[in-house]
Formats: structure tokens, sequence, C-alpha cells
């Protein structure tokens, strides 16, 4: 009896252990372009978010009463609406707690009603104003809008750059339809003539025929709605053309790689980023050396934003103290207030972010460099 007892006890206590050690898995799923034109861009976001889920894992996080193990289920969306879609039903059938991305306004505007109907939150960085404009209250948009972006560079071509005439490009997607137009609507209040309006798609290379018409036009800056695998060729187009126009766009082309492609020719371009300079702060500069470190190549856009979307998203779920119950997260997240490193991260009714920061860069040894550094 008593081996039996003792036996009871050993199994008892062991049993302990193993609740006391009890481990939750939570997976966070992902959606942008992996492959294709916009792939440095996708891989950058995953890039951000992965370092967050390496740091929080060694870290250890423990959610009611359970230490818990975060995991990135990363998917390709192509930069494609119907493929974003069915991304979305996948992540949904597949039980993620929660999304960050779609990247791309084009994507997150469908992909949005299928998460919504799901109760799942998404926390992207897609711009165009309409993606917040739904009603849905599962959006938490971790970015400046449109009309933060393409408001912020027709300030910049009226009163920095002095423009008095600009031309307009946009790739026709939903994000460069929705940059340009914000950029159009502040430029016009700004008292600047916009001398023509031009269209293209997000798989074009060559634009001269657009330049060409455009430079008959001389406007003092040319704003382009769109992405760096489009922006760079016309940059370098602009310049083969004899354009004495300045090349101004949203965050699709204020990338590293953006220089890297365009090269000597992004000397023209001045962009707008969402959050502070990483440079300007000691958390920002921390970043960047980690980053750097743990990927071997510099930043493009959105990282920062997706490594604190990951820590928000970790610290909602400690704070509503569930890593399944949704309605209970997105209550959470409706309500955050989270120091990040780009910024503090607070929404509006909408799922806009609250105050969004915009920065002007231009392009600078083949960076984005704040503007006056």
């Amino acid at each position: 009896m008593r081996r039996i007892a003792a036996t009871l006890a050993a199994l008892t206590a062991a049993g302990s252990c193993l609740t006391a050690h009890a481990q939750t898995v939570v997976t966070i799923g992902h959606s942008a372009p992996l492959t294709g034109p916009q792939a440095p861009n996708g891989k950058d976001n995953e890039n951000g978010a992965r370092l967050a889920i390496d740091e929080l894992n060694k870290s250890g996080v423990t959610i009611d009463g359970k230490k818990v193990t975060f995991k990135l289920d990363s998917e390709d969306d192509q930069a494609d609406p119907k493929v974003g879609v069915q991304i979305a039903q996948k992540l949904v059938d597949s039980g993620v707690v929660a999304v960050m991305g779609p990247y791309n306004s084009g994507v997150a505007i469908p992909a949005s009603r299928v998460y919504n109907a799901a109760g799942t939150p998404i926390l992207p960085v897609a711009s165009n104003p309409a993606l917040t404009k739904q009603g849905f209250k599962t959006i938490f948009r971790i970015g400046a809008s449109d009309e933060q972006l393409g408001g912020t560079m027709g300030q910049f071509a009226a009163k920095t750059l002095k423009a008095k005439t600009a031309a307009v490009i946009d790739d026709r997607t939903a994000y460069g339809q929705g940059v340009a137009e914000q950029f159009v609507k502040e430029a016009k209040a700004n008292g600047i003539q916009i001398v023509d309006q031009e269209f293209t798609n997000s798989a074009a290379t060559d634009f001269l025929g657009i330049l060409t018409t455009i430079k008959a036009k001389n406007p003092d800056v040319i704003f382009f709605g769109g992405y760096a695998a489009q922006g760079a060729p016309m940059a370098k187009q602009m310049r083969a053309r004899g354009l004495r126009a300045k090349l101004l766009g949203g965050d699709g082309i204020c990338s590293a790689d953006m220089g890297k492609v365009a090269g000597e020719a992004a000397s023209i371009v001045y962009c707008a980023q969402g959050g502070v300079a990483l440079d300007k702060t000691a958390a920002g500069r921390d970043f960047l050396k980690k980053y750097k470190d743990a990927y071997h190549t510099d930043t493009q856009v959105y990282a920062v934003n997706y490594y604190d979307g990951v820590k928000l998203l970790a610290d909602a779920m400690v704070k509503a103290g569930t890593t399944t119950d949704k309605a209970k997260l997105v209550a959470q997240l409706a309500k955050t207030n989270y120091k990040g490193v780009a910024g503090t991260y607070s929404f509006d009714s909408n799922g806009d972010l609250l105050g969004a920061p915009t920065t002007v860069y231009i392009i600078k040894d083949g960076l984005p460099v704040p503007y006056g550094q």
C-alpha cells in the first residue's frame, strides 16, 4: 500500500509539474506579397514580425496563467485581391488569433470582409481610407493613411519645394489611387495647379510615353501613386528624358529597394513614411541594429510597424487575459495605448491610428534619409 501511495504521490507531483509547465501555442497570421515585384516589402514586414516573436518567446510571456509560445503563419498573397481573400479564409480556418497585414490596400479591403465575418482582428499598414470606413470593428491600422501620406506630400510640395505645378501618375491600385487623390486634394488646397493626370498599372516598367506627354507640360513635380517596382524605373526614365521635375510619392516608393534599383536617379525622389525617423531615437537605432544583425540587410519601410504590431498584440492578449477569445482581444485593442519603437499606438472608432506622424525622406546613398538631415 505504501508503494502504491508513493507511486500515486509521485504521479500527482509529476502531473502538477506538467501543468505548471504547460504551454499554449498562439499562431499569428501574416498576409503579404512574398513573391513578385513587391516581395522585398512583404519579406521586410515578415522579418519585423518574426523579430518580435523571437524576442517574445525568449523573454517568456504568460497569459491566463499559462506560458505562451508565439508562432507566425506567413502567407504569400501575391499582392492579388483574389489570392488575398483565399489566404484570409485559409488563415481564419486554421484558427489564427489575429493577422498582421494585409500590406496592400487592394488586398486588404476585400480580405477584411472575411476576417471581420470571423471576428478576427487584423493589423494592416494598407493605407487607403476606404479600408477603415467599412464600419468593421476588427481593423486596427498600424500605419498612416493615404490622407496623412498624400496630404503630407501635397503640403511639402507647396511649402518646402515651392512647386506651382504638378503632374500626377497612379498605378490604378487601391493604394496608388488613394494616395494620389489625397495628394491632389492637398496640393490644390495649397495653390498648386495639376497640369496632367496619367495612369499606368502595377506591372509596368516602361513610362517613356507617359513621361513624354508630361514633359511637354513642364511641371515642377510629378507625384506617383504606386510602389518602388515602378517608381524606380520611372525615376531613371525621367532622368533619361531630361525632365526637370522632382518625383514625389508615398510610402510605397520610400524604401531601400527604391534606392537600390533607381541608382543615381533616386536623388530626385521625395517621399513620405508614417512614423518618426528611426535613427532619431535610441529605440529606433537599437531596432535598426537588431534587424541588420538578424537579417544582414537594411529595412525597407514597415518592418518596425510589424515588429511593434506583434508586441502590441501580445500586450493586448496579456491585458485581456486570453489567447482564444477574439471578442475580448478586439475590445482590448480598441482601447490600447501602446508605446512602440515607431511611436505610440492607439486607435479611433474606425480603427485608424490616432495622431499618426509622417516623415518626409529623400533617397541618399541608396537609402531613405529624413529630409533636412
